[in-house]
């Protein structure tokens, strides 16, 4: 049946007015998206287990669902206390002494810069640096309790998943506008892309985190638990990743005559703790759902501004989610001969081979 002008007029402003309330209550919890974004990656993670304990072996949804909850509380507060007893020394002593703090670095560089026969920074790079972290240090103080108020809502919006994850996703299926297949494309995509983000990411920053520590425990390095802990950290960035640390490290060994420990470290750390890296990624990442470096560092870049420094984890996450997307619109909307394409790998093979024999004969 064929619509009027009137009621497509109707149509339109409600679809107008719809979308400016589902903007608007957007915008207002714009600041709750971590809570939102953690609560379905947690969903995600845990639904193959949590489906099988209530369908196989019969335990209580609710029960259940708080188990779920506390294992994941252990899972966030213990890294949570573990990094902040490691820090907090460091933070007491910037804040209460922080002229004695700046000298000390100074002092440190200009060793360093001795040693070298070269100057490592210029003085007004190093005081706007040195004001720049001292200042960042109240404003992390200060969005814990907005971390926390996210954690909150993610393990209640987790209870509430968790106990009615069946449900919500058999409504999901019947109401998103895709084909069969691209629901379970959309579906079987966001399996992976979340494991491989909220599991693979951290499990190999934990894993170049041990083995740097290793290093420095056999080099002598001070404040092994801490360094360790920066390194893991850092591995997040792809590329330079654990470099950002254990080089300022092994350059400072080596200007305070420690060259032994200098070398040795610098062998181990380019050797063992940089290959790591890519074995792990290689085993562990190719397992749950493969992660180009690139989207990786996009999504770090978009991740901690948007989210802090949780967005380590979300950013990516997201980049990578959006390529999904792509994909599923791709194959929804546009009409891509798949059997006869444009641009083709042989296709492309070929103008490859084709312009290196052009080369050879110039």
């Amino acid at each position: 049946m064929k619509k009027t002008f009137n009621e497509k007029v109707k149509q339109v402003i409600f679809l107008i007015a719809l979308i400016l309330l589902i903007g608007m209550i957007f915008n207002e919890l714009k600041s709750y998206f971590l809570g939102l974004f953690g609560a379905v990656t947690l969903y995600v993670v845990s639904r193959e287990k949590y489906f099988q304990l209530v369908h196989k072996y019969k335990w209580r949804r609710g029960w259940l669902a708080m188990g779920f909850i506390l294992l994941y509380l252990v899972l966030i507060i213990v890294p949570m206390i573990f990094a902040w007893r490691l820090v907090k020394p460091k933070i007491e002593i910037v804040l209460v002494n922080p002229e004695a703090t700046i000298a000390s670095i100074k002092n440190a560089l200009l060793v360093v810069e001795q040693k070298a026969g070269f100057d490592v920074t210029s003085q007004g790079t190093l005081d706007g640096v040195i004001s720049r972290v001292t200042n960042l240090i109240p404003s992390l103080a200060n969005s814990t309790a907005h971390l926390f108020t996210n954690i909150a809502l993610m393990l209640f919006l987790l209870y509430y998943l968790l106990y009615s994850g069946g449900i919500i996703e058999k409504t999901l299926y019947k109401n998103i506008p895709l084909k069969n297949e691209n629901i379970t494309l959309l579906a079987t995509e966001t399996k992976s892309t979340i494991k491989s983000n909220a599991i693979g990411i951290p499990l190999i920053s934990i894993i170049q985190g041990i083995t740097a520590a290793i290093g420095y425990i056999i080099f002598g390095i001070q404040d092994v638990a801490l360094w360790g802990f920066l390194t893991g950290l850092f591995s997040f960035l792809p590329v330079l990743g654990t470099m950002i640390i254990w080089i300022p490290i092994c350059i400072y060994q080596f200007a305070v005559g420690n060259t032994g420990s200098a070398i040795g470290l610098s062998l181990y750390s380019a050797i063992v703790t940089a290959n790591i890296d890519y074995l792990a990624r290689v085993t562990i990442m190719k397992k749950l759902g493969d992660v180009h470096p690139v989207t990786t560092l996009l999504g770090i870049i978009f991740g901690l501004s948007l989210f802090g420094f949780i967005g380590l984890i979300f950013g990516p996450l997201m980049v990578n989610y959006i390529l999904v997307l792509c994909k599923i619109y791709i194959n929804e909307y546009v009409d891509i001969d798949v059997h006869n394409p444009v641009i083709s790998e042989a296709n492309v093979n070929a103008e490859v081979a084709a312009s290196g024999k052009a080369d050879n004969t110039k």
